[in-house]
């Protein structure tokens, strides 16, 4: 089981990183999507701040917002929502399968994370909503998921069954409590207008999310492959010439890049090489991160996101990377956890993914992951690059 951390989930995490539970160490991509920060068993979602106008204690309010909160309209899933201080916390989901119950448990583990006093949970299953037997098999794993929880100190509040998150959906209470309604216009939501108001973009479904990162037809040309090849060869003898320049111009192309690709215009095979090989530098790459919190960061996320498409493996790794931590600085968990899934999948090992994808479950906010560009400030600085000012984030991410 994987689980990972998204934001379109509204990773809304209002736990405070000092004071948050320990950081958890069992939830490494286990198939949870944990949205604020959004996986095929789970995602984490939750980071933008909760509306003030945003209501726990009425389901179908509550309902309604798991797209935005998730970044995709979640269908068959099991979806755990965190609560801290009265507040919306992480948002896990799950998918319904026939391994769920034995998977609960992990799921506990990784909602413990942040530390949060109770929990909601929504079954969302368009077939079994209505069904008398399902039913019966829901009130059992309510009860699973009552007991894990309780072994973390989480009460768990609520547990709805909704058959779809749309207008005209219809939700009950899974102890047979006699409670239920309709589910509201999910587009009406607040968390989803403020979600639109932070630029981030709500999917129909969680592949449509996953298509932003999914490789083109570039990605599988061996053409490419070999052209990156020339071109590292020829970068590293740049390098070893005068490294500091091969840097401050790697750094400019780039920008330069990421303008282009603003403004809508492709880039060539060479510029897709010679990016590749550029991203392949730390030293390049740690700079390139402060991009992120600057004025031109739409520009470089449009870059980063060009290039996880069309870059082949091992090189699409370090863009993946690049865009997770500019959709999570920015405050869009399922995006940054889409991304770090595929990178993960590319490299394992990826030390700067890895860390991220840990921050991501373990709700940490995005202000502080925001705190990672001040090292390339400070770099670019000393390579005498000038990088864009520092942009102001206001209720952009929280």
């Amino acid at each position: 089981m994987r689980v990972y951390v998204e934001n379109g989930y509204m990773r809304v995490n209002n736990a405070d990183p000092s004071t948050a539970a320990p950081r958890c160490t069992t939830a490494g991509r286990k198939g949870c999507d944990v949205g604020a920060l959004t996986v095929p068993i789970a995602s984490v979602g939750a980071m933008t701040k909760q509306r003030h106008d945003f209501e726990l204690n009425r389901p179908g309010a509550v309902i309604a917002a798991l797209p935005a909160v998730l970044g995709f309209v979640p269908e068959k899933s099991l979806v755990l929502l965190s609560i801290d201080d009265g507040e919306l916390g992480a948002v896990m989901r799950v998918d319904l399968s026939d391994a769920l119950a034995d998977q609960i448990g992990h799921l506990a583990e990784v909602a413990a994370c942040a530390g949060p006093e109770a929990a909601i949970a929504v079954i969302v299953d368009a077939d079994g909503a209505g069904c008398p037997t399902c039913n019966d098999e829901y009130r059992d794993l309510s009860s699973t998921l009552t007991d894990e929880l309780a072994c973390h100190d989480i009460e768990l509040w609520a547990v709805h069954v909704v058959d779809r998150v749309a207008v005209g959906g219809r939700w009950h209470c899974v102890d047979g409590c006699g409670a239920g309604g309709v589910v509201d216009d999910p587009g009406s939501s607040p968390l989803a207008v403020a979600a639109v108001l932070d630029g981030r973009r709500l999917y129909a479904r969680r592949a449509d999310l996953q298509a932003v990162v999914a490789t083109d037809d570039r990605a599988g040309d061996a053409s490419l492959a070999d052209l990156i090849a020339e071109q590292a060869a020829s970068r590293a003898q740049a390098h070893r010439a005068d490294p500091t320049a091969c840097v401050r111009r790697d750094l400019e192309d780039a920008m330069a890049a990421a303008a282009r690709v603003g403004d809508g215009q492709e880039l060539a095979e060479p510029e897709l090489a010679g990016l590749a090989c550029a991203l392949s530098d730390v030293e390049v790459r740690d700079t390139l991160y402060a991009l992120a919190v600057g004025h031109s960061a739409g520009d470089a996320e449009s870059l980063w996101a060009l290039l996880s498409r069309s870059l082949p493996v091992p090189w699409r790794a370090e863009a993946l990377v690049l865009l997770a931590f500019s959709a999570y600085a920015r405050g869009d968990g399922p995006l940054a956890g889409v991304s770090l899934e595929a990178a993960l999948r590319c490299d394992p090992g990826h030390r700067m993914a890895g860390m991220l994808d840990t921050a991501l479950q373990s709700g940490l906010r995005p202000e502080h992951i925001r705190e990672l560009a001040v090292t390339g400030y400070r770099l670019a600085d000393r390579l005498g690059v000038r990088l864009p000012p520092r942009r102001s984030f206001g209720r952009r991410a929280v």
